[in-house]
């Protein structure tokens, strides 16, 4: 008698970390993740976001009665108008921090950048489901790479290409690349950026601000490994090295500079939430062990608000 078949696993566990990092294509990540949110989302508040609808709207008054879906209204009972290809497609582009900083990663978790590649994969898949633009740029102290939006199912694969050649290197110093592509991004849209922000808060909310004054709609995802935030090695002398100095390191023990070390860092992230919320700004502060749909529902939400 043959051995029964393995229970298949839920789909919404592809929404963890944890099975990210057993997957090397982005491709299965991007698809394994989105599988799962899309089916968390017909059990929760966004039931209804679907490609099937993306090209629907509510009815208001005064619009053409022409327009209205006969068989949306059948099917859900309430009055829809049919949007065309002008109201639907969003453009959409994806900034991902590669400086060294985000090679980070405590053994047995995914690296910040990763994590960052892995939920901008998914992230893409997600808009072009939706009919959405989607453009990418990787960033250091200048713009190393950059894609153009684009919204044909095809386009999935350059992002990839381009997430999957990607490697962390050189100091962070990312506000000449926001001043730069804040002024090259002409039509506006959604920015979404994937960084650690490690790096001087006043320069960084400076180039944030210029994607606002160029009537971007921003979303900050700040991505931290947890002992980054914690500091609790549960070792004495510890050596640390500075990613993006390799020359640059000291040992010392973890529990004589944590309580310090947890405030600076508590004010740093304080800094960013704070100049985030002054400025209309999106902010969501993630470690990497935070499943990806709390990422992505950051995006559905800000995709809901501008229709």
């Amino acid at each position: 008698m043959s051995d029964p078949l393995p229970t298949p696993p839920n789909l919404t566990d592809y929404l963890s970390p944890d099975i990210a990092s057993g997957l090397g294509r982005l491709d299965l990540v991007a698809r394994r993740v989105v599988e799962g949110f899309i089916t968390g989302l017909h059990r929760s508040p966004y039931h209804g976001f679907s490609a099937e609808f993306s090209e629907h709207r509510p009815y208001l008054p005064g619009d053409s009665l022409r327009d209205l879906d006969w068989k949306a209204l059948a099917k859900t009972d309430r009055l829809y108008v049919k949007r065309y290809e002008e109201e639907t497609n969003l453009r959409a582009y994806l900034i991902v921090d590669t400086s060294g900083s985000m090679q980070f990663g405590e053994e047995g978790r995914l690296t910040k950048f990763r994590y960052a590649t892995c939920l901008a994969a998914a992230l893409s898949l997600l808009m072009l489901r939706q009919r959405d633009a989607v453009g990418l740029a990787l960033v250091q102290d200048q713009v190393k790479s950059f894609v153009r939006p684009r919204s044909v199912r095809s386009h999935l694969q350059t992002l990839l290409l381009e997430l999957t050649k990607a490697e962390p290197a050189a100091e962070t110093q990312m506000a000449p690349a926001f001043h730069d592509l804040a002024e090259r991004l002409s039509r506006r849209g959604l920015v979404i950026l994937l960084s650690d922000l490690l790096d001087d808060p006043d320069q960084i909310m400076s180039g944030l601000r210029h994607f606002r004054h160029r009537g971007h709609e921003v979303v900050v995802l700040q991505i931290l490994d947890p002992r980054e935030r914690d500091l609790d090695f549960r070792r004495n002398d510890t050596r640390f090295v500075d990613l993006e100095q390799p020359d640059s390191d000291i040992i010392t023990q973890p529990w004589h500079i944590q309580e310090a070390y947890q405030q600076k860092m508590d004010d740093l992230i304080r800094r960013y939430s704070t100049g985030c919320a002054e400025a209309g700004i999106d902010y969501a502060l993630l470690d990497t062990s935070t499943p990806f749909e709390m990422a992505l529902s950051h995006y559905l939400v800000r995709r809901r608000r501008l229709g």
